[in-house]
């Protein structure tokens, strides 16, 4: 029997609160593009693609591992990149999160799994295919007080794209890490 894979990435999901808040402010423009489910948006810390599931263990045991501090997040920028992706990004992306990312890719390093090559911008997206911005007001600032991630299965169905927890890990040292049914 062929090995089922999942289609992983590892990210920060934003908390339901600041969700609402973005998506409301998304809402009340004439911004571009096909917008993301406010239930999905999230800031993608690695990606990982097809990965078979005899792998999933390894994956959870190797991010529980990781030691990490809690955060703040301030998305303070509207930007549009070349291939339409309308999103939300810092100004300047903190030495935490880029820390926690640096874990990230040398434990999937550890575990043989591709590594994306790409330089890493911290971003939140916002819509896809979006044309380009005309005189685009700046964003309010969106504080996220960032204390976990989270790992990720992305499935596809008739409803869109759904994005099902696989594993939770505080970013505090404290005992309250998670583990979901694949």
């Amino acid at each position: 029997m062929p090995d089922r894979f999942l289609r992983l990435f590892f990210a920060l999901p934003c908390p339901p609160p600041l969700a609402e808040r973005i998506g409301r402010w998304r809402d009340d423009r004439p911004l571009p593009g096909r917008q993301v489910a406010t239930a999905n948006l999230h800031l993608t810390l690695a990606f990982l693609g097809q990965v078979p599931s005899a792998r999933l263990e390894a994956l959870l045991d190797m991010a529980a591992a990781i030691e990490a501090a809690p955060f703040d997040l301030c998305l303070d920028r509207l930007l549009r990149w070349r291939n339409g992706i309308l999103l939300l990004a810092p100004s300047q992306p903190p030495g935490a999160l880029l820390r926690l990312r640096r874990a990230l890719r040398s434990g999937l390093a550890e575990l043989e799994l591709p590594v994306e090559t790409r330089p890493f911008s911290a971003h939140l997206t916002l819509a896809r295919d979006a044309a380009p911005l005309e005189d685009a007001p700046p964003p309010p600032t969106f504080v996220w007080q960032v204390d976990h991630f989270s790992l990720f299965c992305s499935q596809n169905d008739a409803a869109g794209v759904r994005y099902r927890t696989l594993g939770r890990w505080a970013l505090c040292g404290e005992d309250s890490n998670e583990r979901f049914a694949p």
